[in-house]
């Protein structure tokens, strides 16, 4: 490992943190980008799968670069799912439900269905932690 290279656990507390600007190319994914993703996803690369990972990352945004690149004039935007069920032709006889307001449950009911409750939220383990 080189001095560059720091090993997940010296990343700053906050995975927001911008990370530092130590680039291996002038316009790609730096080591130090890849480690704060992986930070963020709660991920621990090893030091032979941040090369890998930057690599990828870095033909993904390529591809995206060549995407962004294209000439989209004349092309309209893509279909949403209301304007597809306007489609007499392609979905007959689909439709939404009506967006009506209905009562909700109780809440007393459904906390006294829950393994564990406090009486007003449900409580859950812990499942992440930093």
């Amino acid at each position: 490992m080189t001095d560059s290279v720091k090993p997940l656990a010296s990343l700053p507390d906050d995975p927001n943190a911008t990370p530092p600007a130590d680039r291996t190319s002038s316009n790609g994914v730096s080591l130090a980008e890849v480690r704060h993703v992986a930070a963020l996803a709660s991920l621990q690369l090893t030091a032979e799968e941040e090369p890998r990972m930057q690599r990828d990352l870095n033909a993904i945004l390529g591809h995206v670069a060549r995407l962004n690149g294209l000439d989209t004039t004349g092309v309209p935007a893509m279909s949403r799912v209301d304007q597809l069920l306007e489609q007499e032709p392609l979905l007959k006889g689909a439709s939404l439900r009506p967006d009506v307001e209905r009562p909700s449950v109780d809440r007393q009911d459904v906390m006294q269905e829950a393994p564990e409750t406090d009486g007003r939220f449900f409580k859950v383990p812990k499942v992440i932690e930093r």
